[in-house]
């Protein structure tokens, strides 16, 4: 499948919208797992997911996908899987804004990643970037590391770092993916996939039905995830992984600000010098859309 040109520098924006939306829902997500539960949150938001992209694939009336894209489809929709159950059990034990910086580390990982699997070029001012973007979470941790938050904010930190090392991979196989099938096929498919796994674990570790009130939340969970996915979907189709890897940076920015707002989780100044980086380091990025146009007939 190949994805119409546009500019690089478009597939970037529509890339930070996407990791926007996408911040938006782990604010939500962090509410709803103190609520109910890692494994409950992430079920039922599956089936609501698979409900909403469900809707829209069907309208299409796409051909069943190539066996190799349907292998994408389910690979990459395990390691969603893994990834969020990890995410999300350690975003309910450290704070919104210190789990997103830890989780910077993934898009460093899938720029390399990217060089040996898909062949990309790695320009110059993308590392550097990068670098300074991570030199920025480099300080804020920095500053978090001298408040004592216990064991439990211990264990979270490390299935963060976990999860964002499945995050990597997931970048690599989010371009691939792009490549062979259109956003809401790639939506419907990891949705399902998710929905899939996390039933059959069902039996082992069960979960009641969420109460009322927490419904809606569930379903702006789903919505918001869809959403973001289709535009993430969209943005990888059309820019190398290593050039839009520099989005995820933006989501601390919103993360600091839901934390702050909603969980009453404080900003330092080294949380804040090390924002600064972080925008620095995405403005550079996307001054050279030229060094990272995509390679439209890589292989899946």
């Amino acid at each position: 499948m190949h994805a119409p040109r546009h500019s690089p520098l478009a597939a970037f924006l529509v890339g930070t919208l996407g990791i926007a939306l996408f911040s938006i829902m782990d604010a939500v997500m962090k509410g709803l797992v103190l609520a109910i539960g890692t494994y409950a949150t992430l079920l039922w938001r599956s089936f609501v997911g698979v409900g909403l992209a469900g809707t829209l694939y069907g309208t299409l009336r796409s051909p069943w996908p190539a066996r190799a894209t349907m292998r994408l489809h389910v690979g990459r929709g395990v390691l969603t899987t893994l990834m969020g159950l990890l995410f999300f059990w350690g975003l309910g034990r450290v704070p919104l804004a210190q789990a997103i910086a830890l989780a910077f580390i993934a898009p460093l990982i899938a720029l390399y990643l990217a060089s040996i699997w898909l062949h990309e070029k790695v320009g110059p001012r993308t590392v550097g970037a990068s670098l300074l973007a991570f030199a920025g979470v480099v300080v804020i941790f920095i500053g978090q590391a001298q408040a004592d938050l216990g064991r439990e904010a211990l264990l979270g930190s490390l299935a963060v770092l976990a999860s964002a090392v499945c995050y990597a991979v997931n970048i690599i196989l989010m371009r691939r993916q792009s490549l062979a099938a259109g956003p809401v096929e790639i939506a419907f498919y990891q949705n399902l996939t998710v929905a899939a796994v996390l039933l059959a674990a069902f039996p082992l570790v069960g979960a009641a039905p969420p109460p009322a009130a927490q419904w809606p939340w569930i379903t702006l969970a789903a919505l918001l995830s869809t959403l973001s996915l289709l535009l993430l979907s969209w943005a990888y189709a059309r820019a190398e992984a290593s050039y839009l890897s520099a989005t995820e940076y933006t989501s601390f920015l919103w993360a600091a600000m839901f934390g702050w707002t909603i969980f009453g989780e404080t900003l330092s100044p080294f949380t804040l010098a090390g924002a600064v980086l972080i925008v620095i380091g995405c403005v550079l990025a996307a001054r050279k859309p030229e060094e990272a146009s995509p390679a439209l007939e890589a292989s899946v």
